[in-house]
């Protein structure tokens, strides 16, 4: 089966039903429109609601913002119109609060309560992009939360005697130009502008173009080390991928069915392109012994990959693949295969894509079939400082603490800043689905715990 990028609309977001949390519903307030980029600041709101009422008025507003009706999945790909309606959504929050909004040089977007010069600010929030038919908690829910949590520290009247922040990181999920993490790579410098430049997404179209279309500058882009000085702590919520607080419900510890944990650790992870080059025929006419399909490589590597992964305790996916002609009559002559693999540490990582690229060399010399590989991303391991993990487990009366396989914008910044995540109980560990979900008890329990934390961080 052929699945290409994602095809990319500009036309603005239809009339998709709207999706309230569980047990709630109503109507959706109008939106308005802001120049991308423009640079305010104003008071702290008073009177602020409560976290529970606000955060979901905010999910009911974001709900319908790129959902496609379907397969209820949401497609929110960087710089389109339902990227754009995402910003906008995000910008209304922070002026309805009265907080300072800023869109920084490589279009992530920031929502202040205090001066955001005054430095070792906390700074909360996540991503509002998704992959192709994707959920609707991976990302928002730690944009909303954010929100919701800074609601209830006004409410009960804290004060903070550091900047506060709320972001949102651009492209995260990279379904659009095939690299995760592009804002804030660009940001921590990992990622530099001549790299971003030359991103293409599967229309051809290039990152820059894409930014100039959503009326963002792209030769602005690139390493921001004074904004990243000027954190202090950077803390992201995100609904867990997988069911490691789910399958802890039971165990009769003190931790045991908790709604929220704390990120221990991400898994070393990437992505490697496979190009299987053989020779176009004719489907009907060309005998079995003659032919040089690289569709049977491609399909022994994917077994491969699988075997070899659970041999190794790890994980091996060919999620996307293309194939040229591309015709039902005709064998291909180049199949395309892209390769995410993830491990508990590097070694590993790497002795599994080696010997997953072995198998396929090996395979392809019994087809008549020429493969290369090539590396387009690799996230090395990431340990949170443990110095704020702990402090984080301390506040929340000693959640469980766990790694993930899962990659985040925490996990770029933290070779800059300190950082640190919570993670929401997901009851069935589905992410990157339609199907992804979480309970409401769950996500107003992400909310009072991500408000304790940012109270201990920045209000003493």
């Amino acid at each position: 089966m052929s699945q290409e990028d994602p095809a990319v609309d500009d036309r603005p977001s239809p009339g998709h039903r709207r999706e309230a949390p569980p047990g709630r519903n109503g109507p959706a307030r109008p939106a308005h429109r802001a120049a991308p980029g423009q640079e305010t600041d104003g008071p702290a709101a008073a009177g602020a609601p409560r976290a529970g009422a606000s955060f979901h008025e905010m999910w009911r507003d974001l709900a319908p913002i790129g959902r496609d009706t379907s397969t209820n999945g949401y497609r929110r790909y960087a710089w389109t119109q339902a990227d754009t309606d995402c910003r906008t959504w995000f910008e209304e929050q922070a002026r309805d609060r009265g907080l300072g909004y800023e869109v920084d040089r490589n279009g992530n977007q920031w929502a202040w309560l205090g001066d955001p010069m005054a430095g070792d600010a906390v700074v909360t929030g996540s991503h509002l992009d998704s992959v192709p038919d994707g959920g609707a908690f991976d990302g928002p829910l730690g944009v909303v939360s954010s929100f919701a949590a800074l609601d209830e520290l006004r409410a009960r009247g804290a004060r903070p005697v550091k900047p506060l922040a709320v972001v949102n990181f651009g492209d995260e999920e990279g379904a659009r130009f095939g690299l995760a993490c592009v804002g804030s790579r660009l940001t921590a410098g990992q990622l530099t502008r001549e790299q971003a430049h030359a991103l293409r997404d599967a229309d051809g179209v290039s990152l820059p173009r894409a930014m100039e279309r959503a009326g963002y500058d792209p030769d602005a882009i690139g390493p921001d080390p004074e904004r990243l000085a000027r954190v202090g702590a950077f803390v992201e919520l995100h609904i867990e991928q997988g069911r490691a607080l789910a399958a802890r419900s039971g165990g009769g510890s003190a931790a045991a069915g908790a709604p929220v944990g704390v990120a221990s650790a991400i898994w070393p992870h990437g992505r490697w392109r496979f190009d299987f080059h053989g020779e176009a025929n004719h489907a009907g006419t060309t005998r079995i012994e003659d032919r040089r399909d690289p569709m049977l490589t491609y399909a022994n590597t994917v077994l491969a990959a699988r075997k070899k992964a659970r041999l190794a305790g790890a994980l091996a996916t060919f999620g996307k693949v293309s194939v040229e002609p591309n015709g039902v009559n005709a064998i291909a002559s180049l199949v395309r295969g892209w390769l995410d693999s993830r491990a508990a540490d590097e070694e590993t990582l790497a002795e599994l894509v080696g010997e997953i690229e072995r198998a396929a060399v090996e395979r392809g010399r019994r087809d008549g079939v020429d493969v290369r590989v090539t590396r387009e991303s690799f996230t090395p391991v990431v340990e949170f400082a443990h110095g704020l993990r702990d402090r984080l487990s301390g506040l929340l009366g000693g959640v469980p603490v766990l790694p993930t396989g899962a990659g985040h914008d925490a996990g770029i910044l933290s070779a800059s800043v300190p950082t640190a995540m919570l993670f929401v109980r997901n009851p069935t560990g589905v992410s990157h689905s339609p199907a992804e979900t979480a309970a409401e008890d769950d996500c107003l329990a992400g909310v009072a715990a991500l408000a304790e934390v940012l109270e201990g961080l920045a209000c003493h």
